[in-house]
């Protein structure tokens, strides 16, 4: 790690002490960071389809498939970022060089709406449409490049460099760390509200130089935040990529597969002393992998306890982490259908076809803008759980974290169950007023109606999106810090491929049904309120798996089941020691 700008090789027990976590005092730089990075990049993607089609000229179908493709790159570049964080560069220098890179991004994006020859002439009406040329659109797709690079090394790597700043062995440090999770989520939240409510006005009604400049100018003052604190930072150094010590284990336990396990004692215990990575208990889980650590008469044992030839022989230690890894991935997976459950991506469609009227006025709510109603869900309950919820379930359950991760999760899981139950119902409604009494395609019910399933969308997000990367990065080895920072968005990802999916079959499986199209073009004319309903199911399914999940995991470390009553019983050990 890094003192005052000095490189310590690991925080080994016996070198913490000599590190000094700045915590607290660290998270107005980091978090301020994050912040402006995210009114950057949202201010900047949150309007980008309406820019391609109305600046460069480019068909919906065209903007929104490089649309896709570019979210799909970028997701696929935070795995990147991740393994060159932890194997080469450490996260400091990582996150450093992806705010560069996100800013002459944005940049390059502002320029291409600020200098005529750098988009298409606009439409004019009677004729033909010039889209982009050669040079504009490489211009243009440069921006795209730059902030897919700024993106890779930036999301795997926030949230895990503000845990570095905190020291894991105290009681202070272990709650910063809980209330770093709570309060770096409220904050993007907020970054959220502002970019989809102040930036997107800005460009679609006085200027898209300006729009797009706006968030430029923030990345500018990300990028202060953060070196402007350099010497503040605890940095943890790279010690070399982290997926071979993975590979090793399976590898030597497939060779290995024949020979009988020994007492557990026997197995090669050798832990390097400057490891970042904290010791773990033994395991009877994935039990086959515990042949790798087998001492037979074939292995060499260097002088200070190391094994000569890794492919032949793993530690014990090595073992345990690859169990940690293979643990979370059951886990892992109801990610994709939390996502499917708590994105609404019906919501704009449902408003457009209701009253968006604010009371009796004639001011209409833009429809795209109902999503701040889920935001604002999560930014007033992240303060009431970390102040008031948590300290109160501390007292009451003698826990010193009030509340398991995982119960944390399955809350989140659950309250998609709910979410997509209210969707359907509202849904039913909205349709029946229309067909009863409506204007046109409008419905005279308003759309206010659609708050309370995106107020429970939030809270969702409150448990579980935080929930799981707090439980990422708690559950990971230390080294895997970054990989575990990806593994969220690559969750995240696989939920919007599997959704595309999913209403891809639905619209054409029920398009000759005898009751119709579920998801026409006109939801008066479709049943939406069954597909809700279909993914109630799911999200119930799915949350009875991860019941199955829990009950089985193991916390790292603990040797103990994660289940409800054990951790209590543990908890409770604890603390009459």
């Amino acid at each position: 790690m890094e003192e005052n700008g000095k490189e310590i090789v690991g925080n080994d027990h016996e070198e913490t002490e000599d590190i000094n976590y700045r915590g607290i005092k660290a998270m107005p730089f980091i978090i301020g960071n994050e912040t402006f990075e995210k009114l950057g990049a949202i201010g900047t993607l949150s309007n980008l389809q309406i820019y391609l089609t109305l600046v460069f000229n480019m068909s919906r179908i065209s903007a929104t498939t490089l649309l896709n493709v570019f979210n799909g790159t970028t997701n696929i570049a935070t795995l990147v970022g991740a393994y060159l964080s932890d194997t080469y560069f450490g996260r400091y220098k990582t996150l450093g060089f992806g705010s560069i890179a996100s800013l002459l991004g944005l940049v390059a994006i502002a320029l291409t709406a600020t200098f005529k020859n750098l988009h298409p002439p606009q439409c004019k009406s009677g004729e033909k449409c010039v889209q982009g040329d050669a040079g504009q659109m490489s211009f243009l797709l440069l921006g795209f490049g730059l902030m897919i690079i700024g993106a890779g090394g930036i999301r795997p790597c926030n949230l895990a460099f503000g845990v570095d700043q905190f020291n894991p062995k105290t009681e202070s440090g272990k709650r910063g760390i809980d209330s770093f999770f709570n309060w770096y989520y409220f904050t993007i939240t907020f970054a959220q509200i502002v970019s989809l409510t102040l930036v997107v006005y800005i460009q679609s009604n006085v200027s898209w130089a300006i729009g797009l400049g706006l968030p430029a100018i923030f990345m500018i003052l990300s990028c202060f935040l953060y070196f402007v604190a350099t010497k503040m930072y605890v940095k943890v150094k790279p010690e070399g990529s982290p997926m071979t010590s993975l590979v090793q284990v399976v590898v030597v336990s497939i060779k290995k597969r024949r020979e009988s396990l020994p007492a557990r004692h026997l197995f090669f215990n050798y832990t390097p002393p400057n490891s970042i990575n904290s010791r773990l208990s033994y395991t009877d889980q994935f039990c086959f992998l515990d042949k790798a650590a087998i001492i037979t008469s074939e292995d060499k044992i260097e002088a200070d306890g190391s094994a000569a030839n890794p492919w032949n022989l793993c530690s014990m230690q090595q073992v345990e982490e690859t169990k940690c890894v293979l643990r979370v991935i059951p886990i892992s997976l109801t990610a994709i259908f939390y996502h499917i459950g708590v994105q609404q991506q019906y919501i704009v469609f449902q408003a457009l076809q209701s009253d968006r009227h604010l009371g009796n006025s004639k001011f209409q709510i833009p429809a795209a803008s109902y999503v701040v109603f889920a935001m604002l869900g999560l930014i007033f309950w992240v303060p009431l759980y970390d102040r008031t919820i948590i300290p109160f379930l501390r007292r009451v359950r003698k826990n010193k974290g009030g509340i398991t991760i995982l119960e944390r999760l399955g809350i989140g899981i659950f309250i998609t169950i709910l979410e997509s139950l209210v969707g359907a119902i509202v849904e039913d409604r909205r349709r029946r007023l229309a067909l009863s009494g409506g204007t046109g395609p409008i419905s005279p019910m308003s759309a206010m109606w659609l708050v309370p399933q995106l107020a429970l969308g939030g809270l969702a997000e409150a448990f579980n999106a935080i929930g799981q990367t707090e439980f990422y990065y708690k559950e990971f080895p230390e080294n895997m810090r970054s990989v575990a920072g990806a593994f969220f968005f690559c969750g995240g990802a696989i939920a919007n491929y599997v959704y595309s999916f999913l209403i891809s079959v639905v619209h054409n499986t029920t398009a000759g049904s005898p009751s119709g199209n579920w998801l026409p073009e006109d939801l008066n004319k479709g049943r939406l309120d069954y597909f809700y309903y279909l993914i109630t199911l799911l999200c119930a399914v799915n949350f009875g798996y991860f019941l199955v999940c829990a009950r089985w995991y193991r916390y790292k470390g603990s040797g103990e089941r994660s289940n409800e009553l054990e951790m209590e019983a543990k908890e409770s050990l604890h603390h009459s020691a």
